[in-house]
């Protein structure tokens, strides 16, 4: 048989052989890759002063007095992160001054907003709630509007960084093992540090642990095909030229529409529902905890453990779920086990904080809500266009947070009314989480509508084509 005859045999048998569906194995084994540890990194840098202005923040103000109601409005300084596709253009077109010429545009920015976050932290450590509370919730927003800027730069980098869809699924879970990781210190680790050090030198702790951002992002490789089309956009029409700025402004969302139709409508609702139920649950969970008299050391222990690893387990376990199922099916099962580990903090109303409970309802909570990001943000990554993947990015993040990040801030309202209404505090809570669990329901029902839409429209397409 001639060698021409045995390869095209090779390839139609290659063809016919569906590929198989990566496990654990393969999963673990592609830790190897070196921009994983870059990824990991930044992902901590990204997941460290998130809490530290929402939930971790609550508990110090709870700590020190503060009512519910003004816990759940200083919430709303986390809105800088459901606004950040505001400035996201200027971020694709122009150069951060001096670190922008030196490191790139994508590590100059993230070196830029690494600093002003390590220095709000300073700033917030410098003050308290009894002492100064305006000012602490003017840190908080500075935090807030820089760690969001970093979390554009740090999704770009993800994404053009990838040298295919397989190696963006390995540096998505990478970066939701490093976040995961920052969130379990700023929510669980800070506070025994808080219970024997006290909450000032504990902001201070964490302001020093932005060192780990900064390395990886004099560590990292700026993305080179990115950078390449980001300044010959640059250079055909500037920024601040009338056709350089309508393309930075409206271009990601003229691009995604073209691509998607009118699904791409059907998909912005959803995301913007998707997860609802861990927002508006956030500012009351450690308040909670307070009144539930649940110790700092104990809640620092279980989160650090069981938390910890319940984190880790969704992760892997969210990542392998999408590579079987498909988008939409891990976005499905996501939903559900995210509303059914949030509702279950009302076990913890009713049948009070003993540590074997809080546990369970730890790992309940992390193992779902860890399953729901991966699944969600694997899912946004695979919906921008090369040269909009920053605005596009933080467009959809943008959308995904904005709804729920409102309305949490009402969070501690609704808790005090039911208070108010005959209820015991502990009832009001467990109402509170359990409706807040069943909040997640709308997102998953339209999921099923638009998986059936996509498919609707990609057979239009093969019969259009054929």
């Amino acid at each position: 048989m001639s060698q021409e005859a045995t390869d095209t045999i090779a390839k139609d048998a290659a063809a016919a052989t569906p590929p198989r569906k990566p496990g654990m194995g393969d999963v673990l084994r592609s830790f190897r890759n070196p921009k994983v540890a870059v990824m990991l990194a930044l992902g901590f840098s990204s997941g460290l002063p998130f809490l530290l202005t929402a939930g971790t923040l609550g508990y110090w103000l709870r700590d020190e007095g503060v009512d519910l109601k003004t816990i759940g409005f200083l919430s709303w300084v986390g809105l800088a992160y459901s606004l950040k596709f505001l400035w996201s253009p200027l971020i694709d077109r122009t150069d951060v001054p001096v670190a922008g010429r030196k490191l790139g545009r994508r590590r100059g920015w993230m070196l830029a907003a690494q600093l002003v976050v390590a220095a709000g932290l300073l700033t917030m450590a410098s003050t308290s709630p009894k002492s100064g509370l305006m000012v602490l919730g003017v840190a908080a927003l500075v935090v807030a509007f820089a760690s969001s800027t970093q979390d554009i730069v740090v999704d770009a980098w993800r994404i053009e960084a990838a040298a295919t869809n397989e190696e963006l699924g390995l540096l998505t879970s990478a970066y939701q093992l490093g976040y995961r990781a920052a969130v379990i210190t700023s929510d669980a680790l800070i506070l025994f540090a808080a219970n024997h050090l006290g909450w000032q030198i504990s902001y201070g702790l964490m302001a020093a642990l932005m060192a780990v951002g900064l390395t990886a992002t004099l560590k990292a490789k700026e993305p080179e095909r990115a950078e390449a089309i980001l300044h010959e956009k640059s250079a055909e029409a500037p920024l601040w030229t009338p056709k350089g700025f309508l393309d930075a402004v409206a271009g990601p969302f003229l691009a995604f529409f073209k691509t998607w139709g009118w699904v791409g409508l059907l998909m912005l609702v959803f995301i913007s529902l998707y997860r609802i139920p861990e927002f508006i649950m956030g500012p009351m969970a450690t308040p909670f905890y307070h009144d539930l008299a649940i110790s700092k050391d104990t809640v620092g222990a279980v989160r650090g453990t069981v938390g910890l690893a319940a984190s880790f387990l969704g992760i892997a376990a969210g990542g392998l779920l999408v590579a079987r199922l498909g988008h939409m099916k891990g976005l499905i099962l996501g939903g559900i086990l995210q509303g059914a580990g949030i509702a279950s903090f009302a076990l913890l109303a009713v049948y009070g904080g003993d540590p074997r409970l809080f546990g369970v309802v730890m790992f309940c909570d992390n193992f779902g809500v860890s399953i729901a990001g991966v699944a969600l943000v694997t899912y946004l990554s695979s919906l921008t266009s090369l040269g909009y993947t920053a605005a596009q990015y933080a467009l959809l993040s943008s959308t995904y947070a904005l709804v729920g990040k409102f309305l949490k801030g009402y969070s501690g309202l609704v808790v005090d009314s039911l208070h108010g209404h005959g209820y015991t505090l502990m009832e009001s809570y467990g109402l509170f989480f359990a409706g807040a669990g069943a909040a997640g329901l709308p997102a998953i029902l339209l999921c099923l509508w638009l998986a059936a839409a996509l498919r609707s429209r990609t057979a239009k397409q093969s019969q259009t084509a054929t």
